[in-house]
C-alpha cells in the first residue's frame, strides 16, 4: 500500500520514519499533478510546500495546534494529509473540495483564505484569543514571500512582534526575493541558531539586561544591549524581522525534511514571536521542468507532462486577452498612457503592455490599495493611468478609491477583470460587488460593455475622460465577438444607452454580459408572441436620462438584469430612480441573490441565478402573465 493511502490524519503521519516522510513527499507530488490535470487548480504553490506541510503537521500537534495558511494556493498538500485525499478528484467542482481553505470543510482549516496576506493578522488574533482563555496551544501562520508586498502583512508583523505573544510565522520564499542563498555561511548561521546553547545564551542576555535596568550594573547592561544590537547583523541575516520583535531562523532549504523538522521542533518550544524563513521552488516536481508563471494555476484537462491543454478551443478570445491587446494598441497612440497591475501581469493580460512599454508599466505587487493611490498620484501629473485589477481584489482598495481618487476627482481608469460569477474559483474570488460599491462613490463613472468591442470602446472613452474616475467591468469568459483593432474603435458617447430591440409592455434594462442573454431571451419570447424591448445599459452611472424617459413613457414594466448583487446594485438604483420619475411603472430586479455563491461551472452559476436566457425568459413570462391578470 502506498504511504499516502495510509494517511487519514496527521496522527498517522507522525508514525512514519524520516525516510518514509521523503517517500511520502514524492507520492504527494505525483498525486497533486495527477488530480490537477483533471480538475485544474493552483498547483504551483502546493508543489512547492509539500515538505513544509509534512514537517508542520509532524512537528506541531495539529489540530490542537493551529496552522493558518495564507491565500489557500498552498493548501493542496494540507488537504492530502488531513483526511481529504479520497475526495481530491472533487477539487474545485460543484459540491466538492474548495480550491482554497474553508473552515466548514475541515477542523484543520482554521481560517478561510482566498486573498493574500491575511494569515499573520488572523493568527495573532487567534493567539490573543488563546491567551484570553488561558490555553497553551501553538499558532503558526504560513505565507508566501509575495504576500510581503501587501501592507496587511506588515501590519500583522508589526502587531505580532510588538505583542510578544507565542506565535510562529513561516515565510515561504520561493523566488529568492527576501535574501539570496549565500551557501556555507547561511548553513552555519542556521546551525548556530538551532543550537540549544545559543538559544539559552540569548535568553540569559535578555534576563540579565532586564534585571539590571535599575541596579548597580545598569551602565553595564546598556553596554551589553549595545553589543547585542551590533552583533545582530552578524548573527542573523533576518535583522529586519529581529528589529520587528521576532526571533529569526533561516534561511532553510524548504525541501530538506530533516532541516525543517529539526528547526520546527526547536521553534515550537519557544514562547516569543519567531519567524522561520524557508526557501522553496514553486512548482517543484512538475514534469515539464522549471516552473513558469502559467503553471501557477492550470485549467482542467491539461497534459500533466507539459501543462498544455488537451483540447483545442474554437471560441473567441477571452476578454482578458482582448484588453491586453487593446492597451498595447492604445499605448502606441498615447504616450501618456500607463498601466498598473497588482502582481497579476498574466492574469490581467497586461504583460504584453509591459513588454511593449516597460517604462509605462508598473507591477506594484500584492498591494491593491497602494496601486489605487499610486495611480492617483500619477493622475495628478497628467499621466492617464489604467489600473487593471480583479474585481474581487479591488475590494481591498475601496477606501483608496473613495479618499484618494473620487474625492479629488482624479482621472484614473479602473479595468475590473473577473467581474461577476467566476466559476470554479469559488466564493472568495466572485466579482459580484463592484457594481454596488462603485455606484455608491460620488464622481465615479460606472460602465459595463456588452462584448469585447464595446469594452475597448469604453477603454478609449475612459482614457479620454478627464473629469474624474472611470471604471468598466468584464467577465472571466470568452467574448461573444471578435474585436477589431483599437484604431477602428471609437469612444462611446458619454452617458448613453443603446436600444437593441423595440417591443411593448416590458423593457429589459440589461447590463454588460446580460445584454447577450437578454437578446437571446427576447428572440425566444418573440416566437411565443411576446415582444419586449432590450436596452444595453452600458452606462450605469450616469445613466441615459433621455432614453430612460422614453422607455418609461412606453412601458408599464421594467426588468433590470445584472451579473451582480441585487442588494444595492443597478436594479436597486433604477428602482429608486424610476419610482421618482414614473411611480406608475413597475420595476423588477434580476441579479445575483443575497447569498454566497460557491464553486461550480460559470454557466451553471448563471442558470442557478436565473441569469441565462432561459431564466430571463421565464421571468418575463411571469411578469407578462401578472400584467394580463391585472388587466
Amino acid at each position: 500500500m502506498a504511504l499516502l493511502e495510509r494517511i487519514q490524519s496527521p496522527a498517522d503521519l507522525r508514525t512514519l520514519t524520516r525516510a518514509e516522510l521523503r517517500t511520502l513527499a514524492d507520492e504527494m507530488r505525483a498525486r497533486l499533478i495527477d488530480v490537477c490535470a483533471r480538475t485544474g487548480g493552483h498547483i504551483g504553490a502546493g508543489l512547492g510546500v509539500v515538505e513544509l506541510t509534512i514537517a508542520l503537521h509532524y512537528a506541531l500537534e495539529t489540530p490542537r495546534d493551529l496552522l493558518v495558511w495564507d491565500v489557500g494556493h498552498q493548501g493542496y498538500p494540507h488537504k492530502l494529509l488531513t483526511g481529504r485525499n479520497g475526495r481530491m478528484e472533487t477539487l474545485r467542482q460543484e459540491g466538492g473540495l474548495s480550491g482554497f481553505l474553508k473552515r466548514t470543510e475541515s477542523e484543520y482549516d482554521t481560517f478561510g483564505a482566498g486573498h493574500a496576506a491575511t494569515s499573520i493578522s488572523a493568527a495573532i488574533g487567534m493567539a490573543a484569543g488563546r491567551d484570553l482563555k488561558g490555553d497553551d496551544y501553538k499558532v503558526a501562520a504560513i505565507l508566501g514571500d509575495g504576500s510581503l508586498g501587501s501592507g496587511l502583512a506588515y501590519e500583522g508583523l508589526n502587531n505580532a512582534g510588538h505583542s510578544d505573544r507565542d506565535i510562529i510565522v513561516i515565510l515561504n520564499d520561493n523566488e529568492m526575493s527576501i535574501a539570496p542563498n549565500v551557501g556555507a555561511m547561511h548553513k552555519y548561521l542556521l546551525s548556530v541558531q538551532r543550537n540549544p546553547l545559543y538559544n539559552r545564551v540569548r535568553s540569559r542576555i535578555g534576563e540579565f539586561i532586564d534585571q539590571q535596568q535599575s541596579g548597580p550594573l545598569a551602565g553595564m547592561s546598556t553596554l551589553v544591549r549595545k553589543w547585542e544590537e551590533s552583533m545582530k547583523t552578524f548573527l542573523t541575516p533576518g535583522v529586519l524581522f529581529e528589529e520587528m520583535g521576532f526571533r529569526y531562523f533561516g534561511p532553510i532549504d524548504g525541501h530538506d525534511i530533516d532541516a525543517l523538522l529539526d528547526t520546527l521542533t526547536t521553534v515550537r518550544e519557544l514562547k516569543t514571536p519567531r519567524l522561520v524563513h524557508i526557501i522553496t521552488q514553486k512548482g517543484k516536481g512538475f514534469p515539464a521542468g522549471e516552473h513558469v508563471e502559467k503553471w501557477h494555476a492550470l485549467p482542467a484537462g491539461h497534459d500533466p507532462s507539459t501543462g498544455k491543454q488537451l483540447k483545442s478551443s474554437t471560441a473567441n478570445a477571452a476578454y482578458t486577452a482582448v484588453i491586453g491587446r487593446g492597451l498595447v494598441e492604445l499605448g502606441e497612440e498615447r504616450a501618456d498612457l500607463a498601466v498598473i497591475t497588482a502582481a497579476m501581469p498574466s492574469g490581467t493580460g497586461t504583460g504584453a503592455f509591459g513588454k511593449a512599454y516597460p517604462d509605462r508599466y508598473f507591477d506594484v505587487g500584492i498591494a491593491e490599495g497602494h496601486a489605487v493611490t499610486f495611480a492617483a498620484g500619477m493622475a495628478t501629473r497628467g499621466i492617464r493611468p489604467v489600473a487593471t485589477i480583479y474585481s474581487t481584489f479591488l475590494q481591498r482598495g475601496f477606501d483608496n478609491i473613495v479618499h484618494d481618487v473620487a474625492i479629488q476627482s482624479l482621472p484614473v481608469v479602473f479595468a475590473m477583470d473577473r467581474a461577476g460569477l467566476v466559476g470554479e474559483d469559488g466564493e472568495t474570488h466572485m466579482g459580484l460587488y463592484d457594481i454596488a460599491y462603485m455606484l455608491a462613490i460620488p464622481n465615479m463613472v460606472v460602465t459595463a460593455p456588452k462584448d469585447s468591442t464595446e469594452m475597448l470602446a469604453l477603454l478609449r472613452t475612459g482614457v479620454e475622460y478627464t473629469a474624474g474616475p472611470f471604471c468598466f467591468r468584464y467577465p472571466r469568459d470568452a467574448s461573444p465577438d471578435m474585436a477589431p483593432a483599437m484604431k477602428e474603435i471609437a469612444a462611446v458617447p458619454h452617458a448613453t444607452w443603446e436600444v437593441l430591440r423595440q417591443g411593448e409592455s416590458v423593457a429589459l434594462l440589461a447590463v454588460g454580459t446580460m445584454v447577450g442573454q437578454a437578446t437571446t431571451a427576447a428572440e425566444q419570447l418573440h416566437a411565443e408572441g411576446i415582444d419586449v424591448t432590450v436596452v444595453n445599459c452600458r452606462y450605469l452611472k450616469p445613466y441615459d436620462a433621455v432614453t430612460l424617459e422614453a422607455i418609461l413613457a412606453r412601458h408599464s414594466q421594467v426588468l433590470t438584469i445584472e451579473e451582480g448583487t441585487v442588494v444595492n446594485g443597478f436594479g436597486a438604483f433604477m428602482s429608486a430612480t424610476i419610482q421618482h420619475l414614473a411611480p406608475q411603472v413597475r420595476v423588477s430586479v434580476l441579479g445575483v441573490p443575497d447569498r454566497i455563491v460557491y464553486a461550480a461551472p460559470r454557466a451553471k452559476q448563471l442558470a442557478a441565478c436565473g441569469l441565462d436566457a432561459a431564466g430571463i425568459a421565464a421571468r418575463v413570462r411571469a411578469l407578462h402573465a401578472s400584467e394580463a391578470m391585472a388587466g
